[in-house]
């Protein structure tokens, strides 16, 4: 494929503090062999050089804001809000893109035969340290009665139509970390998805605090409730359920 020749894509990257890793987080975006794509870089106010490294890159940038936002899942719906891109992909500021990772989702989506009909698309995602060793290799296609249990995609390795916002609305902000699975539950089992069986990033994971652990299976269950997925006396339950296994690794 040409570079450029297809939709378009809107990355959005949200920002806090992210000087370490950022510049190598842009020129992977920069650097991929397809071209038509739009990078938007919501900043939260940053108190390091990260708004110095997103200026140093002038108009490569094509839309960043820095100001005060209520966490990640506001940020992405600052960038939805501008975007022009008929698909969506989220970027984490120390995340490293492989150059070829946007010709492998618009490659799949050109060749797809229901490629109008699809509202999301997930890859493999290699998981790795700080210092970009690998640690291990996740992604599959997703599925329904799967992900109705657990989270079964990272963010990083997918891509989302516009049609998926216009339809089940933006991400909600009160969540801090499993928006993103809160938003793909409301679709349910009418959730268009395919898999691309490539490794399209290098993703950055460091040690998750149990407060964040909590935290993210207290979401994860308000989610299942939210959307009716579960009862909410039964999410409550399996919610503090799930919690004391982690204390006593039961």
């Amino acid at each position: 494929m040409q570079s450029g020749i297809g939709p378009r894509i809107s990355v959005i990257v949200a920002v806090y503090n992210a000087e370490k890793y950022l510049e190598q987080c842009i020129s992977s975006i920069l650097s991929q062999s397809y071209g038509n794509f739009e990078l938007i870089i919501i900043d939260g106010l940053s108190k390091d050089k990260s708004t110095s490294i997103i200026e140093s890159y002038g108009t490569k940038v094509n839309y960043w804001v820095s100001e005060p936002d209520q966490g990640i899942y506001d940020a992405w719906n600052k960038g939805i809000a501008v975007a022009t891109g008929s698909w969506f992909t989220f970027v984490g500021a120390d995340d490293v893109l492989y150059e070829y990772a946007f010709e492998s989702y618009i490659n799949h989506i050109l060749l797809h035969q229901n490629s109008h009909r699809l509202d999301f698309l997930s890859s493999y995602i290699e998981l790795v340290t700080e210092e970009l060793a690998p640690i291990r290799t996740i992604g599959s296609m997703w599925k329904w009665q799967e992900f109705k249990i657990n989270m079964t995609t990272g963010h990083v390795g997918c891509f989302h139509a516009r049609s998926l916002f216009e339809t089940y609305g933006y991400f909600d902000s009160t969540y801090k970390i499993s928006g993103d699975y809160e938003l793909l539950l409301r679709a349910k089992e009418n959730l268009k998805a395919d898999f691309v069986p490539v490794a399209t990033v290098r993703m950055r994971t460091g040690g998750v605090s149990a407060s964040q652990l909590k935290k993210a299976i207290d979401e994860t269950y308000r989610a299942k409730a939210k959307n009716n997925i579960l009862p909410l006396w039964k999410a409550r339950t399996l919610a503090v359920v799930d919690k004391v296994r982690i204390k006593f690794n039961i």
